[in-house]
């Protein structure tokens, strides 16, 4: 497993400890991928890829992907749409539990191909105040038809898309779209 948040790798360290053979887990940038050895797959979920907003930097993540699978290793990933995360200007989004609560605003920017959503976070602290954070951020509008040409680009072949959790093509509405490339 592979993160460039230290945070995530902790827990997702904690949830391995109790398996037999827990997985090796990396704290490293997507774009400077660098594995011991060949892969057979690089699964990239959550639209991971949205949030790296410079699109060298995703172009840079399939070369180092590319460099990471062994021959006909599988490069699975999935993004929001960009039509989905257009669709996201100007909502606002609440989310609650009995000891969490969290309100955000979407803002999409068409010059920037970007949705900032700005969070307040509110956490239920042990003597019963509240401690409020906020966090930015941002998610990258990629149109499946340039990812695809940079898969190419990179050396990819075989390229697949798929509808949100279908094993069908996207239709023009489709929230997310999953892609999944070879290495030949």
């Amino acid at each position: 497993g592979v993160d460039l948040s230290e945070d995530m790798l902790a827990v997702a360290a904690d949830k391995c400890a109790q398996l037999d053979e827990p997985p090796l887990l990396l704290h490293q940038n997507m774009a400077a991928l660098t594995l011991l050895e060949p892969v057979d797959a690089v699964v990239c979920c959550l639209d991971s890829l949205n949030y790296v907003t410079r699109p060298r930097q995703v172009q840079r993540t399939f070369e180092r992907a590319w460099q990471a699978l062994a021959p006909g290793g599988l490069f699975v990933f999935d993004i929001r749409s960009p039509e989905m995360l257009r669709s996201m200007d100007g909502q606002i989004c609440l989310d609650e539990t009995e000891d969490t609560y969290c309100v955000w605003r979407g803002e999409y920017s068409p010059k920037r191909r970007v949705l900032s959503y700005y969070m307040d976070l509110f956490c239920l602290r042990e003597d019963g105040t509240w401690e409020r954070g906020e966090e930015l951020h941002e998610e990258y509008a990629y149109e499946a038809d340039e990812l695809g040409e940079w898969l190419r680009q990179v050396g990819f072949s075989g390229i697949k898309r798929y509808g949100d959790l279908k094993r069908r093509p996207p239709k023009p509405d489709e929230e997310r779209i999953f892609f999944a490339a070879r290495k030949d």
